[in-house]
């Protein structure tokens, strides 16, 4: 899962992030308002986590902007405010929940996964296309009788495949969602982990393949069935 973090307290930030990544979660940091709502606008992260307080704007104006503009991702917003108008506020504008800083990390991951639970994001076991399946608790891809464990990012770009199966999914789009917007990946990551994912799917015996779009990217197709 992707998360968001929009918090202009570098320590605090950095706190979050690796609570969140010792998860398995992946996470990108925007410093002050704009960033983050600009990283937000892109559609590509499953949770924000947003501050109210923020350099250039601030977490109610983000949070606002993106319901205005029918962005649904679910909205936590932890902030030192603790007045009850602070919070209504947020909530009236389109947060989905609130917490107050200080806080314990098992508390904001409890109430993280009952945000991606409520969005349906958490449901889910397993994954389908045509003779494919991918057991999301397990990481293993299976065809028919035969089946074959995924690495951590082979994985996460299967896993990106078969949730959007009818998406040509860009390279740039890859690296955002499997290496984080700040990673220093480039196309030539992709194009390995598409090779070796290739690889397994020839061992599955599986007619589903991963096929190359020029100048746009890859999707799941399967001609023969």
């Amino acid at each position: 899962m992707q998360v968001l973090i929009v918090e202009d307290e570098r320590n605090l930030a950095d706190a979050l992030r690796q609570i969140l990544e010792e998860e398995k979660f992946q996470t990108t940091i925007a410093y002050d308002g704009e960033e983050g709502l600009s990283y937000a606008m892109s559609d590509l992260f499953d949770m924000i986590i947003l501050d109210v307080m923020l350099p250039k704007k601030n977490g109610f104006e983000i949070v606002q902007t993106l319901r205005e503009m029918n962005h649904h991702t679910p909205v936590l917003m932890l902030t030192a405010l603790d007045e009850i108008p602070d919070k209504v506020k947020g909530l009236t504008l389109g947060a989905d929940d609130y917490m107050t800083k200080p806080f314990a990390p098992a508390e904001l991951l409890a109430r993280i996964y009952a945000l991606t639970r409520r969005k349906g994001e958490m449901i889910l076991h397993e994954l389908s296309f045509h003779d494919l399946r991918l057991q999301l608790n397990t990481c293993k891809l299976l065809c028919a009788q035969k089946h074959i464990t995924l690495g951590y990012k082979e994985f996460e770009i299967m896993k990106l495949f078969m949730q959007h199966p009818s998406m040509i999914i860009s390279k740039e789009e890859l690296i955002t969602k499997v290496w984080g917007c700040d990673s220093e990946a480039v196309d030539n990551n992709v194009e390995a982990y598409i090779s070796f994912l290739r690889k397994k799917l020839f061992y599955l015996e599986s007619k589903v393949e991963i096929k190359a779009h020029r100048k746009l990217g890859y999707r799941l197709e399967c001609d023969a069935l």
